[in-house]
């Protein structure tokens, strides 16, 4: 259905006169008469009737405004959800229970008057291809110190460095330790399923097991979080890493405990990746906040990859 005829309408049903429309719509009457002809034609039925005093809708248009102004008010919406300025802040996280979902919790928190639109995509190559088509605003992910800024406009920030934590069940050697050092792990099984070769987080723990010659499994296919938890809290061999800031609930007969690594810590390296030509009006807010709550790195000494 053709919008500007509807829009049309609408305004001859408002103002009561093809003249009066006409000079609301910034055209002259004889396109506001040619849009309602052409609408009637479309619908195969009469809108208005002309009168000494200016144009009456039929029942036909009396039936049919409240639709044409629910279709206007949908065709505003669906601009509005793609247009800079108007629509949310388009935000990609690794995961909802991940740190980055976290960031941006308290972000909304700070600046509830704000629309976020978060998305959930793959891995870094997906963000960067989001980033480059505008699919996205932004994006957290752990990037090469490299990509800070790119030939192509792509910029990015570290804005949180994340301490790794140990996951285990009450039966595991280490349930009962307050603190872990890195190196004792070597002999323990880590089971994280859920990495993926050639993804960011997949390059990061590949990194960290060469560095501190650990044994990360990822055998046995990924149904998700809770089986997760169920398996490690049953087993007195099998513990997993987590991020500080990884939101895991769990049944408390299952007393999962989660044990701080340090001497040095882990760090995981989370960087907000955006278009430095990207002209949505809320941006800055999001990477001002960012940059006035990052804690402080811990006083332990921090491990990190080289590339990051």
């Amino acid at each position: 259905m053709d919008l500007d005829a509807v829009r049309t309408f609408v305004a001859v049903a408002d103002a009561g006169r093809f003249q009066e429309a006409a000079d609301r719509l910034a055209i002259t009457q004889q396109a506001v008469s040619k849009r309602v002809a052409a609408l009637e034609k479309d619908l195969g039925a009469r809108l208005f009737t002309r009168t000494p005093r200016g144009a009456r809708l039929t029942i036909d248009g009396q039936a049919f405004l409240p639709h044409a102004r629910d279709l206007l008010r949908a065709a505003e919406r669906a601009a509005a959800s793609v247009r800079p300025g108007s629509r949310a802040l388009r935000v990609d996280v690794i995961g909802r229970r991940l740190a980055p979902a976290e960031l941006l919790r308290a972000f909304h928190r700070a600046h509830p008057d704000i629309e976020l639109d978060v998305v959930t995509l793959f891995d870094a190559d997906a963000a960067l291809a989001a980033l480059r088509d505008g699919t996205i605003d932004a994006s957290f992910r752990a990037v090469p110190h490299s990509a800070r800024q790119s030939p192509d406009g792509i910029t990015s920030e570290r804005v949180y460095d994340e301490p790794i934590q140990l996951l285990t069940g009450p039966d595991h050697k280490l349930a009962a330790a307050r603190t872990v050092d890195p190196t004792r792990l070597a002999g323990h099984r880590i089971w994280m399923p859920g990495l993926v070769t050639g993804t960011e987080w997949g390059t990061y723990y590949d990194d960290l097991a060469a560095a501190f010659d650990l044994t990360i499994e990822v055998t046995g296919p990924d149904f998700g979080t809770d089986p997760l938890l169920d398996t490690i809290a049953d087993s007195s061999t099998l513990a997993t890493f987590v991020g500080e800031l990884t939101r895991l609930v769990w049944p408390s007969d299952q007393d999962l405990r989660r044990i701080p690594v340090h001497g040095p810590t882990p760090i995981y390296p989370h960087s907000l990746i955006w278009r430095a030509d990207n002209p949505h009006p809320t941006l800055d807010a999001l990477r001002s906040h960012l940059a006035t709550t990052r804690p402080e790195p811990p006083d332990t000494g921090m491990w990190t990859p080289s590339w990051a």
